[in-house]
């Protein structure tokens, strides 16, 4: 009989240490203290897609550039793009991330464009999702 077992990250043993900060910085002390590598993975998604190329100094590459789209008509052609964007952004600065579902939907109107993200984690086969709003 074969058991499936789930791996666990060596950062996770050890619970009163922090590997990271959790966003938005909305805290009392600004930064809140993240401890486990499931929610780490999650705030640098969630800072990958919200930043664009050229923004951060040291890693002018990093980004998914999404910003670039928002005054762009919601056509197939501009989901396609973003599509290609997120997903080779992912591959290349997250080589444990795996997504599962990437869908594109909003209001063309008020320029909102929302995105829902799922994904799982290569090693510890954890899973989460994000759902972001982005209003130009």
């Amino acid at each position: 009989m074969a058991y499936n077992v789930r791996n666990i990250n060596v950062l996770d043993l050890r619970p009163s240490t922090g590997i990271g900060v959790s966003l938005p910085f909305n805290n009392p002390a600004v930064f809140k203290t993240v401890y486990n590598t499931k929610d780490q993975i999650k705030y640098n998604l969630i800072n990958f897609l919200l930043t664009d190329p050229r923004e951060r100094i040291f890693n002018p590459n990093f980004g998914a550039g999404i910003r670039n789209s928002l005054f762009e008509q919601i056509t197939a052609e501009t989901t396609d793009n973003l599509d290609t964007l997120i997903r080779t952004g992912v591959e290349k600065y997250f080589p444990n991330v795996v997504i599962t579902t990437l869908t594109f939907g909003g209001i063309p109107d008020q320029n909102l464009l929302t995105i829902n993200f799922s994904y799982n984690i290569k090693n510890t086969r954890e899973s989460d999702t994000i759902t972001l709003s982005i209003n130009g």
